[in-house]
C-alpha cells in the first residue's frame, strides 16, 4: 500500500494557512493533555533537549513535512517538551526520559500507548503514529454502554468515531442508528452520515453523496472530501486484501465521480497496488510504465523505487526485470548516489549481467557517504561478484 500512503491524508487548513507540517500544541503538558482528552485523541509528546542533535535534525527537517503533518495533526494532540525546564521536568517525574528525543504517545488519562528512543526520517515516524493508533482502542469503554441498550445519539455517534480510529467495523451499529431515525436531515444525523461513511461500498456512502450538499454547508468541502478520499482508500484496501476485481473498480470509480480533479492520480497508484498484490505482471507492468510517465519522470527516488518494486515481485519475469534494468539505471545516472548504483548493481546481477553489475557497485562503492553500513554494502556485492 505504499503507493497509496500520500493518499490517505489531506492537508489540514487553519486561519486560511496550509499546514506544511506538525502544529504543535501552546501550552503545558496537561493542558495538551486535557485537549487530548476533550478531542478523544492521543497525546504526542517529542520529549527533547536543546543541545541534541537527532532532536534538532528532527524539528528541522522531519516535523514540517507535509505528509509528516497530516498524519500527526489529524489524529493526535502534539506537543514538544524541553526537558531541561520546568514543564518538562515536570512531565520527567511522572513519565521516563533517560535519552533525546524520547517520543510518548498517552491516551486520554495519561497512559502510556507507545513510547520510543531516538530521531526517525518521515517514514519512520509515520510508521510509529500507525503503530501507537493501532494500539489504542477507546471503543470499548462505549461498547459496554451500548450493549447495555444505550441508543443516545451522543453516545452512538463516538462508539462510531471509536471503531472508526480503532480499525473495527462500524457499520451494523450505525446501520442499526440510521434504521431508528425518522428523520436523517437534522445537522446532527447529517454529521452522523460523514461520521459512519467508513468504505464506499456501503449505502452509507451513498447517503454521504446524497446529501453531500448539505453536510458540506456543516463542516466544509475539505472535511467532506477528506472521508470521501478515506472511505475509496479502505474499499481499495478491501479489494487488495480479497483480490476483488469489483471492489477494487467501485473505489476507482466512485473516487473519479466523486473527487474528479484527483481520480487520475488515485487510478495510477490504485493499479500499481493491486495489480502487484495479484501478481498480474501484464497489467502492473502497464500501470508502472504510466506511473513513471505521468509521476515519476525524471525522479531519481521514485524511479529507483519502481524498479526495486518490480524486481522485488517479479524477479522470475525477463520483460519485467528488463524494465526494472531500465528505471535503475536512469535512477543512478539521475541521482548519482551510491544507493541507486547499488540498486542497479543488483538488478543486472539478477538480469545475469555480472562484469555491468560489478563496475556498477564499485561506482557505488565510490560514491558512498552514508556512513559504514552504505561502504559495507557495496563491499559485501563486490566480493559476491567477485567469488560468484
Amino acid at each position: 500500500m505504499r503507493f497509496i500512503l500520500s493518499f490517505l491524508f489531506i492537508a489540514s487548513c487553519f486561519t486560511g494557512i496550509q499546514a506544511q507540517g506538525i502544529e504543535f500544541f501552546h501550552g503545558t503538558w496537561e493542558e495538551a493533555l486535557a485537549e487530548a482528552k476533550k478531542q478523544d485523541k492521543i497525546l504526542f509528546v517529542d520529549a527533547y533537549a536543546k543541545w541534541c542533535g537527532p532532536c534538532k535534525r528532527m524539528a528541522a527537517q522531519v516535523f514540517p513535512l507535509k505528509e509528516v503533518g497530516d498524519v500527526y495533526n489529524e489524529n493526535f494532540i502534539n506537543l514538544k517538551l524541553d526537558c531541561e525546564k520546568a514543564d518538562g521536568m515536570t512531565f520527567r517525574k511522572k513519565y521516563p526520559v533517560q535519552a533525546f528525543p524520547t517520543l510518548y504517545f498517552l491516551d486520554p488519562n495519561g497512559e502510556i500507548v507507545h513510547r520510543t528512543k531516538g530521531g526517525r526520517q518521515a517514514d519512520g515516524l509515520i510508521a510509529l503514529a500507525n503503530e501507537a493508533m493501532s494500539k489504542y482502542d477507546s471503543s470499548a469503554d462505549y461498547a459496554v454502554e451500548y450493549e447495555k441498550g444505550n441508543r443516545e445519539p451522543e453516545l452512538v455517534m463516538n462508539y462510531v468515531k471509536a471503531l472508526n480510529k480503532s480499525g473495527k467495523p462500524s457499520l451494523k451499529v450505525a446501520n442499526d442508528y440510521i434504521r431508528s431515525q425518522k428523520d436523517m436531515s437534522t445537522p446532527e444525523n447529517l454529521k452522523f452520515i460523514l461520521e459512519a461513511t467508513s468504505e464506499a461500498d456501503s449505502k452509507i456512502f451513498d447517503m454521504l453523496i446524497k446529501n453531500k450538499s448539505a453536510i458540506t454547508a456543516l463542516v466544509g468541502k475539505e472535511v467532506v472530501d477528506k472521508q470521501i478520499e478515506k472511505a475509496c482508500n479502505k474499499t481499495l484496501a478491501k479489494a487488495i486484501e480479497f483480490e476483488s476485481t469489483d471492489l477494487f473498480n467501485e473505489a476507482k470509480d466512485k473516487y473519479s465521480k466523486n473527487l474528479p480533479s484527483k481520480s487520475e492520480k488515485f487510478a495510477t497508484n490504485a493499479n500499481l497496488d493491486y495489480y502487484k498484490a495479484c501478481k498480474d505482471c501484464k497489467n502492473y507492468l502497464k500501470s508502472i510504465t504510466t506511473y513513471v510517465k505521468k509521476e515519476a519522470k525524471n525522479d531519481a527516488s521514485k524511479l529507483n523505487k519502481a524498479a526495486m518494486d518490480i524486481a522485488g515481485t517479479f524477479n522470475d519475469d525477463p520483460k519485467a526485470m528488463k524494465i526494472a534494468e531500465k528505471y535503475a539505471s536512469k535512477a543512478a545516472t539521475n541521482g548519482g548516489l551510491s544507493k541507486y548504483y547499488l540498486s542497479y548493481a543488483h538488478i543486472l546481477l539478477k538480469n545475469g549481467k555480472k562484469s555491468e553489475a560489478l563496475g556498477a557497485a564499485e561506482k557505488a562503492l565510490e560514491k558512498a557517504e552514508g556512513g559504514p553500513n552504505e561502504k559495507s554494502a557495496a563491499e559485501q556485492l563486490i566480493n559476491k561478484i567477485k567469488q560468484g
